[in-house]
């Protein structure tokens, strides 16, 4: 340990790239699979941090003279010692929820429910990780009266150290199924681990309708009290009828040998479980039931995700208003910085409501961060912001309105053009009015990009790599179709090595948004060599041809050591140096500075397929020889690969100095499918629906009938959008309310029509393509062809919607 002054820390930072105070935070020196913490301190020290955990391990604390600097064990358990600790400060009711599906649901639910009751500090977004859960009890302070925290888990032994974290007084076990369940035994023993949230719990809120439940309780003994809820069984609050054929869903109880009664705005069985678990937790604190009813009535649905959106004037719009407190809003910012699109970033933000600070130290605090974040424009919505107004003269441009219609009936005159607009507003502002303003409207047929699912299948491929292996990612036709600057904005920002694109033209939309990560570029022609100079992008060179074209036009404008890649063919037979080429090729870089080789690289033909894996570790060893001879010959090191996505981790041997990450990054990879998130969600809606008798024909050439009256359903879609015609006539099938339903008749340019009949529908409903539910891989399959080209044939109409959880 080395302390040098005394210090006050307020601020917990994990990430150097979100460091916003100095002076009062306090870095945790994690390490990841790929990189250790404790090579981000000189960058942290730098910049005025003086407090860090380290492992013991770290060996250069001589070298942060002025550091308050502690050696532990383990890191982690550290974080979560100091959240442990910091919790017992406080002795105020606290809500711990877990199960395997509504933790989040049920957490802003019961927000929503109680905020005019309890002063409330609750997880950000879905914090409920071993290290989420320390970062969100951090958030307590004396001014709160409840605390709401979830804790999610995924293999035995991870509960123990969450419940020492929140301590809950109140259990909520949502339900128990089987989402996340591949590190457990079974459905049982994932019951009876998250149980163990609730060992020192006073009271437990649960459904005894789940079996592994109910059966888990009941081994909890007398110590704590059960408030139980069923449709099935005897329960503290008896379920009697569910009614969905009003407009609301209207529910009916017993309670106490009295009648009870809510309803809420919501139809989905999901919602009216997490709303039920809701209604218990309310009852327990004593609500009066016509005060439940009033507030039940008047739940609203949870926006989890920040979309990114085109927007009016060149604009991108981040809609993140479903809430508005410090913690979140700092989320958003973060996500606003990965955007490089724009120069100009600008912020919507409303008052910021029951922080538990008074006013004039709460926007002090959010000026600096805005500052921080290097916001440019920022507009205010709501009295207490308006009345602060004087803090943020910090900020370049400002303006403040007192209410969200002030600031529409302005809005003519306030110009937003070719910027970055970020909305963070709390519910009572009603900012979808904002957003409806600056969306550009779009065609109904819209193709939703999990970027929260790329970051996470990234780190799948990254933990498995061999320490000091570089990545690559394949931002090629447009990002398999899923964008191409917000991909490769997420990609830099979480550092990845390298990016490849196909054709110049790529990479100078890339470089255009503000990407600068080193870039491939694949096919490079001599008409592009001008571009490739200007926006400092790397050609492959795969022929003499192209590298002698290249290697003149060099000498021409009096250029040496500029980057360039060698592709070999290693028997793809698509492009590059055959090895008999390899002597030839060495002549033509001897002693010439031209060239700086950054890479040598090759194609595998077939690393998915067990059945050629003799032919993969035949072309392997060619691309030894063929770079051991370059090697020979060119005096300094360049970067080998080979190694695809399915090769990562069937061939890990093969990984070398680099490998690059293509479909798997997408979602699509048998080999690890399991492990991976689905990224791209194509949707759309139905325009019109209508009655077809028995034998009737529908569509082009008269080629789809029915053998019985049917209801047809005419979906907004076409192959002009990329949706094969081959998915005619039965062959393809869309997910409409969750019922897979097939096409009828031919597929047509810009509509197909599904036969809807027996389907609970109506017109305007969203329609699945593909997605989490309906893979991409099974609508290749129908259209027999593969996941690659169904992604990358998304039209360009077909307009792309960003969202990060």
């Amino acid at each position: 340990m080395q302390q040098t002054t005394d210090a006050t820390v307020e601020h917990l930072l994990l990430d150097s790239r979100k460091l916003l105070f100095p002076s009062t935070s306090l870095f945790f020196a994690l390490s990841g699979p790929r990189r250790s913490g404790g090579s981000f301190i000189d960058e942290l020290y730098e910049k005025g941090v003086r407090n860090f955990i380290v492992d013991e391990s770290f060996e250069d604390i001589s070298a942060y003279p002025s550091a308050n600097i502690l050696a532990v064990k383990n890191v982690l358990e550290a974080l979560q010692e100091l959240a442990t600790d910091h919790r017992k400060q406080f002795d105020i009711p606290v809500i711990g929820i877990t199960g395997s599906n509504g933790k989040t649901i049920v957490k802003e639910w019961l927000n929503q429910l109680l905020q005019e009751d309890f002063n409330i500090v609750r997880s950000p977004k879905s914090y409920n990780s071993q290290i989420g859960v320390p970062l969100s009890v951090w958030q307590m302070n004396s001014a709160n009266t409840l605390g709401i925290f979830e804790a999610g888990i995924s293999q035995p032994g991870e509960m123990e150290n969450l419940h020492k974290i929140i301590e809950p007084t109140i259990g909520v076990f949502t339900n128990i199924g089987d989402a996340h369940s591949e590190g457990f035994k079974n459905i049982q023993q994932k019951a009876n681990e998250k149980l163990k949230l609730f060992a020192h719990s006073r009271l437990l809120v649960y459904c005894a309708d789940y079996p592994e439940l109910d059966k888990g309780v009941k081994t909890l003994g007398k110590k704590i009290e059960l408030f139980s809820w069923s449709k099935n069984i005897p329960a503290t609050l008896q379920i009697i009828s569910i009614d969905k054929s009003g407009a609301p869903t209207l529910i009916k109880a017993k309670y106490q040998e009295d009648t009870i009664q809510c309803t809420i705005p919501f139809r989905d069985d999901a919602s009216v479980e997490n709303a039920i678990t809701c209604w218990c937790i309310l009852l327990h604190l004593g609500l009066d039931n016509k005060v439940i009813e009033q507030r039940m009535a008047k739940l609203r649905a949870v926006e989890m995700r920040m979309e990114l959106k085109q927007g009016i004037n060149n604009c991108s719009i981040i809609n993140d208003s479903y809430s508005a407190d410090i913690n979140s809003l700092t989320i958003a910012l973060d996500f606003l910085q990965q955007q490089q699109q724009h120069a100009k970033r600008t912020l919507i933000l409303s008052d910021i409501l029951q922080s538990g600070k008074n006013n004039a130290a709460l926007y002090k605090e959010i000026a600096t961060i805005l500052v921080q974040k290097k916001i440019d424009r920022l507009i205010g919505i709501g009295p207490e912001i308006a009345l602060q107004q004087a803090l943020f003269s910090v900020i370049p441009e400002t303006s403040f309105f007192t209410s969200t219609d002030a600031f529409r009936q302005s809005f003519p005159g306030l110009h937003f053009f070719n910027e970055t607009i970020l909305l963070k507003g709390a519910r009572v502002f009603e900012f979808e009015q904002i957003s409806h303003l600056l969306e550009q409207q779009i065609h109904q047929t819209v193709l939703e990009i999990n970027l929260d699912a790329v970051t996470h299948n990234l780190k799948q491929y990254q933990q498995l790599l061999k320490p000091g292996v570089k990545l690559m990612a394949m931002v090629k036709a447009f990002s398999y179709g899923s964008g191409s600057f917000e991909i490769a904005n997420l990609l830099q920002f979480h550092k990845v090595d390298y990016l490849a694109v196909a054709y110049a033209d790529e990479g100078v939309e890339l470089r255009k948004s503000g990407i600068g990560l080193p870039i491939m570029v694949m096919n490079a022609e001599e008409s592009t060599f001008d571009v490739l100079l200007q926006y400092n992008l790397e050609p492959e060179l795969y022929s003499f041809g192209i590298l002698r074209a290249f290697k003149d036009y060099l000498k021409r404008s009096a250029i040496s050591n500029y980057p360039v890649h060698l592709k070999l063919d290693t028997g793809m037979h698509r492009l590059g140096f055959v090895h008999q080429d390899i002597p030839a090729l060495c002549n033509e870089l001897d002693g010439d500075t031209s060239f700086k080789i950054q890479t040598v690289f090759s194609h595998l033909a077939a690393s998915d397929s067990a059945e050629h894996d003799g032919f993969t570790q035949e072309q392997a060893a060619s691309f030894v020889k063929s770079c051991d001879l370059l090697q020979a010959e060119i005096p300094y090191p360049f970067i080998r690969h080979i190694a695809n996505t399915s090769a990562i981790h069937r061939h890990k041997k093969l990984q070398f100095d680099m490998v690059r990450l293509g479909i798997g990054l997408y979602g699509v990879d048998a080999y690890m499918q399991q492990q991976l998130k689905n990224v791209t969600t194509l949707k759309t809606t139905i325009s019109q629906i209508k009655k077809v008798k028995a034998g009737e024909s529908i569509g082009y050439s008269r080629k789809g009938t029915t053998d019985h009256d049917a209801m047809i359903a005419t979906v907004r879609i076409g192959y002009a959008d990329g949706y094969p015609r081959l998915l005619s006539n039965t062959t393809g099938k869309m997910l409409v309310n969750g019922e897979l339903v097939p096409v009828i008749g031919n597929v047509c340019m810009d509509m197909t029509m599904l036969d809807v009949t027996d389907v609970d529908v109506k017109e305007g409903d969203t329609v699945i393509v593909f997605g989490e539910a309906l893979p991409v891989s099974m609508l290749a399959k129908w259209a027999q062809t593969i996941p690659y080209e169904i992604l990358t044939g998304i039209s360009q109409r077909v307009k792309r919607v960003y969202f990060d959880f």
